[in-house]
Order: C-alpha cells, then structure tokens, then sequence
C-alpha cells in the first residue's frame, strides 16, 4: 500500500522571514519616485502578502493605476537594490530550522506559496541553506496571487498531493483566505503582520504562537 503524500506550504515574509522593514523601506523608496514623502508603516505590513501592484492600489487607492504599476515596479527594484548592497534585513525567526527538519521527520514535503519574486524567494532561502527543503515553489511569478487559490492549487499539482492532505502556514488573512479557496487547511501564526483574531475569522483552523508549535499543530491536522 502506497503511503498518502502531505504537504505543509509555508508563507515567506511575516511567516519564515521578518522583513518588514526592508519592505517599508523599498516601499518607501517607490512613493519618492512620486513625491508622496512616506508611507504609514502599519498599512504597509497589512499589505505583505498581497501582489505588489494590488498592495500599492491598496495604500493609494486614489492615485491612477498606471502609478501603481510603475510604483511596483520602483519597489521591486528598491528591495533588490537593498538585497544587492547588503542593507536587507529579513532574519529567520527563531525555531525555523528545528521546525522544517521535525516536519520532514514526520513524512510531510514542504513547499512555499509567497507574494515575493522567485528570484527574491531563492536568495532568501539561499542565504538561509533552506532551499533544498522544499519540493515546490510558488511565487508572485506564477500566477494570480494571494488571496486566490491558484498558488495553493499549483504547489498540490507540483507534489501530487490532494487537498485534504495539505495544510498552508501564514501570517496574514491572505493565507488563510488562500487555504479556504483551494480546500486546504489554514495554520495561522501570531509572529507575523496580522493579528490572531483576524486569522481566525478569516479561516484559521488553529494558531502557532512559536515555531516550536508548528509541527504537533500540523500533524495533527493531517494526522501524519
């Protein structure tokens, strides 16, 4: 008898990575392209997950969309510039590396469904050692974006695994909002950039509130 195939995919930004304040800084760096001095840090964290356009059309709702356009387009080349000279902070939360490794010990292939760039994802998982972890990859590159389901549907069809043996990891109501769209499982986490009320009510089936709970919480949701 063949053993069932699970998968856990995680988000990037606010789940694995703190990069919050090089995304406000890159962020930042594409309003001055417009003279719109800074933006607000909160709405900015709000927005992580989301496509970068659709993000920049939520913090600017009244300014035309050829300007969200060209502002994410500012802001993709401000965090590589960042990434390039070495100023980008996006440290790994405490107890990622444990919690990947007791994950595969259980039998689960890991994946990610992000709203970075693939080229951003791999230099992050890269820096890490962390990319040889996973068996599929989703990114802003592949598709509509959070909260679609079509970067959860994608990493099922890379893993060959079916829906109801697949659990999403985020920080964000996108996540959750994601998972609930393709008929997964939603994990949320209180370390990222939306609170634990808001994952709930979006559709987490339970909260980590440290890495070291991930991997019971989700074994147990696939029974793994």
């Amino acid at each position: 008898m063949t053993a069932r195939l699970r998968l856990a995919q995680l988000d990037c930004d606010g789940t694995l990575v703190d990069s919050r304040h090089s995304i406000v800084a890159a962020m930042s760096a594409a309003w001055a392209t417009f003279g719109l001095g800074e933006p607000d840090p909160s709405a900015v964290r709000r927005s992580v997950g989301l496509p970068v356009v659709e993000a920049v059309a939520r913090l600017l709702p009244d300014r035309p969309a050829a300007e969200h356009e060209e502002s994410g387009t500012r802001y993709r080349e401000a965090f590589f510039e960042l990434r390039r000279s070495g100023d980008l902070q996006e440290p790994l939360y405490p107890g990622v590396r444990e919690a990947l490794d007791a994950l595969e010990a259980a039998g689960l292939l890991l994946g990610i469904a992000t709203g970075k760039s693939r080229r951003g994802l791999v230099a992050t998982l890269e820096r890490y050692d962390l990319l040889d972890c996973f068996v599929t990859l989703q990114t802003a590159d592949d598709g509509p974006g959070k909260p679609n389901p079509h970067l959860a549907l994608r990493a099922l069809d890379e893993a060959g695994v079916e829906a109801a043996d697949a659990v999403m990891i985020g920080d964000t109501v996108f996540d959750m909002e994601m998972a609930r769209a393709a008929r997964i499982r939603g994990l949320g986490v209180a370390w990222g950039y939306h609170d634990t009320a808001e994952l709930r009510a979006a559709g987490a089936d339970a909260i980590a509130e440290r890495f070291d709970d991930v991997p019971p919480l989700v074994t147990a949701m696939l029974g793994a």
